[in-house]
Parts: C-alpha cells; sequence; structure tokens
C-alpha cells in the first residue's frame, strides 16, 4: 500500500484523475465495481510498478467487507484519505468566494465574476473565446465526476470542488504549505484588490 501511495502521490491531483480513468476502462460490465481481475488490470495500466501478485495483495486490502469487488469511492478513500477539517475549512471559504449568488454550487455567471480569461494566450490569439476557457476551468474540477458518472452539466458542486482538493491535499504534506497555496491561489486574505475581468471589464 505505501508503494502505490508514493507513486500515486508523486503524480499530484493528476494522479487520482489518471487512476480514475485507468478504473473506469478497466470496469468492463460498467458495474462501478471492480473484481480482482478488472482491478490488477487496471493497476498495469495505470504502471506504477507493483506485478500481478501485488495488485491482488492491494485488492484484498481494499476489498473490507470481503466480497470480491471494489468501489472506485471505497478504492479512492483507502488511497486518498480526506482532507483534515483545517483543510477543508478553506477549501470551503475559496468555494464561498466563487459563489457570487450563494447558491451552494458554481455557474458560468459565478465563475464570470470572479475569474478573468481576457489574457489567457488562447484567447488573445483568438483560439479560443473567454467562454471556452472558462468551461475548461470548471472542467478541471468536475473530471472524477465525469469519469465515474459520465456527468459533466457544467455545474461545480460543493461536493465536486471538495473531491477536486482531495486531490490536490494529497500530494502536500504540510498545512502550512496548503494554506500558503489556497490564499494565494483565492486570495483568502484579501490582500488583493480584483475587479470583474470579464468582456469589456478588466
Amino acid at each position: 500500500m505505501d508503494r502505490f501511495r508514493a507513486a500515486i502521490k508523486k503524480r499530484g491531483a493528476r494522479g487520482i484523475q489518471g487512476i480514475g480513468r485507468s478504473f473506469r476502462i478497466a470496469d468492463d460490465d460498467r458495474s462501478g465495481h471492480l473484481c480482482v481481475e478488472e482491478f490488477k488490470k487496471c493497476i498495469n495500466d495505470f504502471r506504477v510498478g507493483l506485478n500481478a501478485a501485488d495488485a491482488e495483495r492491494l485488492f484484498r486490502i481494499f476489498d473490507c467487507d470481503k466480497q470480491g469487488q471494489i468501489s472506485y469511492e471505497e478504492f479512492l478513500h483507502g488511497v486518498r484519505g480526506e482532507m483534515n477539517e483545517f483543510r477543508k475549512g478553506l477549501a470551503m471559504r475559496a468555494f464561498a468566494i466563487m459563489d457570487a449568488d450563494s447558491s451552494g454550487q458554481l455557474t458560468l455567471s459565478d465563475i464570470k465574476t470572479k475569474y478573468n480569461a481576457k489574457k489567457d494566450p488562447k484567447v488573445i490569439s483568438g483560439e479560443k473565446t473567454e467562454d471556452e476557457v472558462l468551461y475548461e476551468f470548471m472542467d478541471t474540477f468536475e473530471t472524477n465526476h465525469f469519469e465515474m458518472k459520465g456527468e459533466n452539466d457544467h455545474i461545480i458542486s460543493k461536493e465536486e470542488w471538495i473531491c477536486y482538493y482531495n486531490n490536490v491535499s494529497m500530494s502536500i504534506d504540510d498545512d502550512a504549505y496548503f494554506e500558503l497555496m489556497m490564499t494565494n491561489a483565492w486570495n483568502l486574505d484579501n490582500s488583493r484588490v480584483t475587479k470583474k475581468g470579464w468582456g469589456g471589464q478588466f
């Protein structure tokens, strides 16, 4: 388990997203669960340096109820765990900043008031519109849910937001560094003056 966690951690948030894709591909019958053979295929495809015997031992660790199958949720929880309450509080403060209408979910309208895409190189070059860049930004937070549930509605729920930051948190050992990252990313200390940066505004 330690070797596997270390391999995932080394890849950061993308490591979790990648294993999600491997899990879905290996789920041949689309049951939302993997049997031991499907799990071994998943581990092999993800290339984390575990052989078939290692993967089978790992499967038995995740298969806590001994039903001969594991769901993505229990697998992910076993690998990643959950953020502590301090980190979760920081993530939810950032969510509240983005949730302009206090609806409990982030929509295109919410993001437009906070996220500036005008200076994105692809917008400047004309390759993409501001809305296209915005949707890519939102997709970042929906990736895991889309991979496992086939849903991508361009609405970021609190669950999707926390799921994303659980992935980020996994690769950051120190709470103080996590706090610094979140503060810099979302201006949690209000040290920067921010303005709406959409359309004709900057």
